[in-house]
């Protein structure tokens, strides 16, 4: 019996000590993206050689039950890493993998989804991008994405071109966390100064109509900017920028998540002295504050507020004269721009299984608009005289958007069912400035103009609306065979608006506009990281209430004052496209062939006396290929290139009589400002023996293009490469040491003379304007960067 006795225990000592060797242990830690430091959800965590794993949750954390040594941690989109275990909680920063095809992205399904199972031309400009830019102005971000042009106007004012010509038309949504910052009908060209730059996390470019799933407006593209989520470990930086034009900038930002609370902060203030160009002063103050919650482990809520408010001096434009003297001085000096605008929304979302997901944000906007712009100054040739306007376009908007995911095993499918409504009030008055039009020598030009007098009771335009907009929309994904994914979309939009119109003896009225926009895509995959795909979508954008209700100078009767039947602008777009990598990753290649049919486009003649008349073109075709690159050959060096080539021409243009015999018939002609090339092109050294430094060199290039509608002057200017059109090369370099970060960027290198835009009438007797480009510029700057212990 003792014998058995002592075996037992032997065999339980045994057992005790194996058990105390190979019990698992518990593995704690929180992922997070190494640039923005934002939790990355969905992130796989694994022993490796093993089907053991889990995944990180929203805020990035992860428990793992385990006996290892070493997990592994992955990512769609980050290079993946293995990591010792070590203490009793990890902290993982992933890096993201430069220029990977299977990018998440959220703006193409309106959730997160990967770039290569969406059928859309859809651009990623990354945190890192972002970071390495130290950008002054968004066009520089912006422009880095194929097919696309931001327009710089100076200030942070632009203009836009995607699949369209550089234009100001509503042709583009601007959207800030996949809600519009502007209501359907109160479109902004400039809304982009409305936004914060020191929030932005990253930037998606939907190419193309969007209308199937964003509604009007998307018509040319879809910008979303998505900003800063809290970050997983605490955070801090504030640095200044500054050049040597009297550009000058304060930035800061914080972050931290701490149990079930995250916030983020982050702004900037921002002023324009004394620069190369006259009467261009500025000042912008701008911050975001971003905050979630998760109040149970399926359910999150996350609110955000936005605050901007702008001031700038409006120079204009100059004349050939000036600009190819390089003297930028303003013919006025009483024009200006002021935006104050905020923003802010709250979103539930609610995770019902793995399943479903159900998201509702309602919303709330307040803006107003002022300006005494330059553009609107009507001069007639010889006279001493001139008019101009003061204007303010407000509105304060309520809105909820709520939608529905549901995924299904059934052919792996996916359905998206969601709605909007969006009320806003909009009073908006115009009313005229008299001037005084000093002449040059030859009596046919004017050398200054001076604000004589402002008639507040003489207005051009003078209403108030109450603009109800709604929609439905969805989509569902499927795959009826392996490798091929379709997916079906639709939304209806209806904008209607009560309205008030001053200037028509008090009228009131309604007016509304309805569309029904389909989508068809599909991608197949070809395998090896190689894929096409194809789709078909609608797009259409509604007149603006200030082209509706502004008072036609050109009109010959009574019934055509004002334009109460502008037509909306509708759109068919078909493409092809795909994507490819080659060795080993090392190499990328996106790209996209498209061709969009215009039916009566809202386009701006320019008159004679220099005013604007609206007309709906009767057809145009816009046709091009986008396509990008990108190249690591090592660690240390990447390779960027972007481009596109594109025709955009009148096929039948409907003129009013009143239009001069010289621009009755402009079939076949190309579309002014619209240049049948442009690139972008950036190759960044980074190197392995001195961590922290960066050095880059871009390469914006853009062809020459046509001044005004009937073809007979085009804007062809010799760049330093013998070129014609615009060449600008922009070098930046950065050093970060211990938290410390410096850097120096060179824009416009070689001190080009060039234009950003380009107008003239299409009468012999009219005259150009030219909006110059800045001459070689040095941005400096010097930032301070804190981690936290988590």
């Amino acid at each position: 019996m003792k014998k058995y006795y002592n075996l037992t225990i032997s065999f339980v000592c045994c057992f005790l000590i194996c058990f105390t060797g190979f019990a698992q242990q518990t593995i704690k830690g929180v992922v997070f993206d190494n640039q923005t430091l934002e939790p990355l959800a969905g992130a796989t965590v694994s022993i490796p050689n093993t089907t053991t794993g889990t995944q990180t949750n929203e805020k990035g954390q992860f428990v793992l039950q385990a006996s290892t040594e070493k997990i592994v941690i992955s990512f769609i989109g980050y290079e993946s890493q293995e990591i010792v275990v070590e203490g009793a909680s990890l902290k993982v920063a992933l890096a993201p993998m430069i220029g990977n095809l299977q990018t998440v992205v959220v703006t193409a399904n309106r959730e997160a989804g990967l770039r290569t199972q969406s059928p859309v031309a859809i651009s990623k400009l990354s945190p890192t991008l972002i970071n390495d830019t130290k950008a002054t102005n968004l066009y520089e971000i912006i422009n880095k994405a194929p097919g696309v042009v931001m327009l710089n106007y100076n200030n942070e004012q632009h203009a836009m071109s995607i699949r369209q010509p550089m234009t100001t038309n509503s042709y583009f949504l601007y959207m800030e966390d996949g809600i519009p910052v502007r209501p359907m009908g109160v479109f902004n060209h400039n809304a982009l100064i409305e936004m914060n730059m020191m929030a932005i996390s990253s930037v998606e470019i939907v190419k193309g109509p969007a209308s199937s799933l964003y509604g009007p407006e998307a018509v040319g593209g879809a910008l979303n900017f998505i900003t800063q989520r809290p970050t997983a470990v605490p955070t801090a930086r504030a640095g200044i920028q500054f050049d040597n034009y009297g550009y000058k900038r304060f930035q800061y930002s914080a972050g931290a998540t701490t149990g079930r609370f995250g916030f983020f902060l982050g702004g900037y203030f921002a002023r324009q002295t004394n620069s190369w160009m006259d009467r261009s002063d500025f000042e912008k103050s701008s911050v975001n504050v971003r905050a979630e919650y998760k109040l149970t482990d399926k359910t999150n809520l996350t609110g955000t507020f936005s605050y901007n408010d702008y001031y700038s001096e409006t120079g204009g434009t100059v004349d050939s004269t000036a600009f190819y003297s390089r003297s930028y001085k303003s013919n006025n000096d009483f024009t200006y721009r002021a935006a104050n605008a905020i923003r802010t929304r709250l979103t539930l979302e609610h995770t019902w299984n793995t399943q479903a997901t159900t998201t509702i944000t309602p919303y709330f906007r307040d803006n107003s608009l002022k300006q005494n712009p330059n553009y609107s100054i009507i001069w007639t040739a010889g006279s001493t005289t001139a008019t101009g306007q003061i204007n303010e376009n407000a509105f304060t908007s309520y809105g909820v958007v709520a939608q529905h995911s549901q995924r299904f095993d059934f052919l792996q499918s996916k359905l998206l069912v969601g709605g909007m409504y969006d009320y806003s009030k909009n009073p908006y008055y115009a009313y005229t400035t008299q001037l005084a039009a000093q002449l040059r020598a030859d009596g046919k030009s004017v050398e200054k103009y001076t604000l004589t007098q402002e008639l507040p009771n003489d207005y051009l335009s003078r209403y108030k609306a109450d603009i109800y907009n709604s929609a439905l929309f969805a989509q569902w994904d499927f795959e009826p065979i392996q490798k091929l994914r379709l997916s079906l979309g639709a939304r209806y939009d209806r904008m209607a608006f009560d309205y008030v119109n001053y200037l028509d003896n008090n009228a009131t009225g309604s007016k509304s506009y309805s569309q029904f926009t389909p989508k068809l895509g599909l991608t197949y995959d070809l395998g090896k990281d190689k894929g096409i795909y194809a789709n078909y979508s609608k797009g259409f954008s509604p007149p603006a209430l200030t082209a509706i209700f502004r008072k036609n100078t050109n009109a010959t009767e009574i019934q055509d004052l004002f334009y109460y039947n502008l037509k909306p602008a509708r759109f068919d777009n078909f493409e092809i496209g795909g994507w490819a990598a080659f060795f080993q990753h090392k190499v990328y290649l996106d790209w996209a062939v498209y061709q969009m049919n215009g039916y009566n486009e809202l386009l701006s003649i320019r008159q004679s006396n220099n005013s604007y008349d609206y007309q709906s073109a009767g057809k145009t075709l816009h046709r091009g290929i986008e396509y990008g690159l990108t190249w690591k050959p090592t660690t240390e060096w990447f390779f960027r290139f972007g481009g596109t080539n594109a025709l955009h021409k009148f096929i039948e243009f409907e003129l009013s009589q009143r239009e001069t015999d010289q621009v009755k018939n402009i079939n076949d002609k190309i579309m002014p400002q619209s240049p049948s090339w442009t690139a972008n092109t950036e190759v960044t050294y980074k190197p392995n023996w001195l961590r922290g430094f960066r050095a880059s060199l871009e390469w914006q290039r853009m062809s020459s293009w046509y001044m005004n509608q009937v073809n007979t002057v085009t804007y062809d200017d010799h760049t330093a490469l013998g070129l014609k059109g615009i060449s600008l090369f922009n070098f930046r370099t950065g050093y970060t040491w211990k938290g410390v970060e410096v850097f120096v960027n060179v824009m416009n290198l070689t001190n080009e003379l060039y234009a950003n835009s380009t107008s003239l009438g299409n009468s012999t007797s009219d005259r150009a304007t030219y909006t110059a480009g800045a001459p070689r510029t040095f941005v400096m700057g010097i930032q301070y960067n804190f981690t936290g212990k988590k």
